[in-house]
């Protein structure tokens, strides 16, 4: 789910914001930036974690899977595919139960990335080969 931002430009600069965002369930913040825009991150999530993604620099595309069993996740899975960008402080929700693959599609891009638990809280990280599921990125 996407919680679009918006800028507001004057002549002192831009401002960037998200008054639709509730940060309450944030424990944890941090930044993925990949070295190129060749290199996609994935497919990785959460069984139990959300997250919450904003593009700060550049753009990504952000592949997004439902998995219906962790142990063994069907090939066929439908894929939803999010563009963010920096000009506004949009963020998208994935909600536990979901993988993800993460693409900056420009050079120097910087995501922001927001978790509901803490670094080593609980074991909860699930991966896949890019090539696991049938309608491939």
């Amino acid at each position: 789910m996407l919680l679009n931002g918006s800028f507001h430009q004057d002549e002192r600069g831009i401002i960037t914001f998200n008054n639709d965002f509730n940060p309450s369930e944030v424990k944890r913040i941090y930044t993925i930036e990949n070295f190129s825009t060749d290199f996609v991150r994935g497919w990785q999530g959460h069984q139990i974690e959300q997250r919450w993604f904003a593009c700060v620099a550049g753009e990504f595309e952000i592949s997004v899977i439902k998995i219906d069993d962790f142990e063994n996740p069907s090939k066929d899975l439908m894929i939803l595919k999010y563009i963010l960008q920096d000009k506004a402080l949009t963020f998208l929700h994935v909600p536990a139960g979901c993988v993800t693959a993460i693409q900056a599609k420009k050079d120097d891009s910087k995501l922001l990335v927001l978790a509901d638990y803490g670094f080593g809280e609980i074991q909860d990280e699930y991966r896949f080969p890019l090539d696991y599921f049938k309608n491939n990125l």
